[in-house]
Formats: C-alpha cells, sequence, structure tokens
C-alpha cells in the first residue's frame, strides 16, 4: 500500500519534534520535508531544533525549508513563547548539534512550487502560527485547488492557553490564520485545544519510552516530561502526571481519522477585538448563515492516541 506523503509546517519545540519524529518514522507516512516559521521560538532556532530532531533519529535526509520570521501583517508581534517563558519548551533542544543545513530555497517559494509540480498527492499539516502558509496564497491562491487535505493544529473553543480567549498559534499571527481558514480548502480539517488536551502522554508512559532504548523515544521522554513539568506549573490539568503532545495528534489522525470526533463548522479567527484577539469563533449554533469551512474536532481517543505515539517511537 502506497505511503501517506505530507509537509510538516512547524515551529518547533515539544510538541512539533514529537510530531516531526512520528512523521519521520511510521512506515506509512513519507514526510516529504518540514517548513520551519517563528513560533515557539525565533526562526532560527526553530529551524535549528527541526534539524537537531531529524539528525538525532537518522532522517538528516528529509529537507528542511526555513520559512517566515514574524506574522504577515503585525509591527508589533510577541517575543516568542519560548524565548519569553520556555514553559513547555525549551529554546534549544537538548539534542546534538545538528549536521544537516537548511535548504537554501525559502519555505514559503518551496511550498508553492511543491504543490503546483505535485504528481502525488500530498497533505499539509501545519501546526505552528500559519504565516507561511497565509504568504503563500497570497503569492498563489489556486493553491487551495493543488493540495488534497489540510491538517491544522491551531484554536480552542472551551479551551485557551496563551491568553483568556485564545490559543497561541492563532494568537501568534491571528491575519494569517483568518487567511487560511477564509481560503476554500476543500478539506479542511482542524484539531483545536479541546481535542488536543485529549491527547495525552503520561510520566509512565515516558518511563516506557525511555526504556526501549530507541533514540525517538527516549528524546520523546525527555520532550514530554518538559511539557508535564510545564502544565503543572502553568497549567494544572486534571491529571498533574501527563500534558498534552498537542501536535503529535495531528500526525495520528492524518492516518486515523476517527481518532479524533469531528463536526462541520464554519470557523474564522478574531483580528480585532481588544480582549479577543487569534480567538477562534467556532460557529457551534449555526447562527452565522455561513457554510462549514473546517471539520472541527472536540475530542480525541486518549488510548489510541497513546498507542500510536508509544508505538511508533519504540519500533
Amino acid at each position: 500500500m502506497p505511503r501517506r506523503k505530507l509537509i510538516l509546517d512547524v515551529d518547533t519545540g515539544t510538541d512539533d519534534a514529537v510530531a516531526i519524529m512520528l512523521a519521520a518514522l511510521r512506515p506509512d507516512l513519507e514526510l516529504i520535508a518540514c517548513t520551519t516559521v517563528n513560533g515557539n521560538c525565533v526562526l532560527e532556532r526553530t529551524t535549528d531544533n527541526t534539524l537537531r530532531t531529524l539528525d538525532h533519529i537518522g532522517r538528516g535526509d528529509i529537507p528542511v525549508y526555513a520559512g517566515l520570521s514574524r506574522p504577515i501583517a503585525r509591527l508589533d508581534f510577541p517575543t516568542p513563547r519560548g524565548e519569553r517563558d520556555p514553559g513547555v519548551h525549551f529554546v534549544e533542544m537538548p539534542l546534538a548539534k545538528a549536521k544537516s543545513k537548511a535548504q537554501a530555497t525559502d519555505a514559503v517559494e518551496f511550498l508553492i512550487e511543491t504543490y503546483r509540480n505535485a504528481t502525488d498527492e500530498i497533505s499539509l499539516v501545519p501546526v505552528g502560527p500559519l504565516s507561511n502558509v497565509a504568504s503563500a496564497l497570497a503569492l498563489f491562491p489556486r493553491l487551495v485547488e493543488f493540495v488534497p487535505e489540510v491538517i491544522i493544529m491551531g484554536g480552542g473553543h472551551d479551551v485557551a492557553n496563551v491568553t483568556p480567549a485564545a490559543e497561541f498559534n492563532f494568537w501568534a499571527d491571528p491575519e494569517a490564520a483568518a487567511l487560511v481558514l477564509a481560503a476554500g480548502f476543500r478539506n479542511l480539517t482542524l484539531v483545536p485545544l479541546d481535542a488536543t488536551h485529549k491527547a495525552v502522554i503520561s510520566f509512565e508512559q515516558c518511563s516506557a519510552l525511555r526504556a526501549s532504548g530507541r533514540p525517538a523515544a527516549e528524546a520523546a521522554a525527555v520532550f514530554i516530561e518538559k511539557r508535564i513539568q510545564g502544565y503543572r506549573a502553568y497549567q494544572r490539568l486534571d491529571n498533574h502526571d501527563a500534558a498534552p503532545v498537542h501536535d503529535a495528534l495531528c500526525v495520528a489522525a492524518l492516518l486515523q481519522p476517527d481518532i479524533v470526533e469531528t463536526c462541520r463548522h464554519f470557523v474564522a479567527v478574531e483580528t480585532a477585538g481588544a480582549l479577543t484577539i487569534g480567538r477562534s469563533v467556532i460557529d457551534t449554533s449555526f447562527r452565522s448563515g455561513k457554510a462549514a469551512n473546517a471539520r472541527v474536532a472536540f475530542n480525541a481517543d486518549t488510548a489510541r492516541f497513546g498507542r500510536f505515539v508509544l508505538e511508533t517511537l519504540m519500533a
């Protein structure tokens, strides 16, 4: 059976790194490339962290393309979260320095040319701020015709994590998120915090990962334990011994769509509200009169997600 092809658009901190390792190591996936963007850390760091992660698991052959170093419209864009307050992320991944190098082509050009010339279907999985994807759309609006599937990690309905109203990826570049959601992709799944907060990995599972001795599993244990400690300090969950690995759920959902429960809704992003900038407005009451533009995941199968992560990284 042919492998599913994908491009991961990342702002590599801890959960991005787990997503990268899953996508690079699954035998039923072919990770075509990673594109990087400003987000959890500045672009130089997110690119370096991506290269370190791929090198660590012996997949330095997967190309990395650096993208936007700032949001598409805002002059007063915030200091990246990891630089300001590491919390659940490492500013510099605790892995050996990368031997591989980023490609000379920038991420936006790569996205446009890859999809324009693709002969096979390539899913697009953006799990950071949507600056690269929005810029590609601005330059090549027909991109929506060439991308067969988009799975976005971003937004939140009942859950937020950077302001009382907003999730980080959408808050970091709200104009980009608004543009992407309004672009007209025919097959778009939004995986917000409501679902990813069910996609938790525990300290006990981290012990199993470390005990396997596999490079990817050992690294994932370090990354996820950092996340658990961060959530204990900054956003306590019901299970104090586990933490969500947001971006990894998108990779799992690409292969196992029913690992998340979705409903079709119209989704927009607030770009002007003084208290709600970056909020994902999900029309769950069907009051907007607008057609649904996304399948929105509101729940995830915690046990299946855990098995997916452990079986992949310990193989």
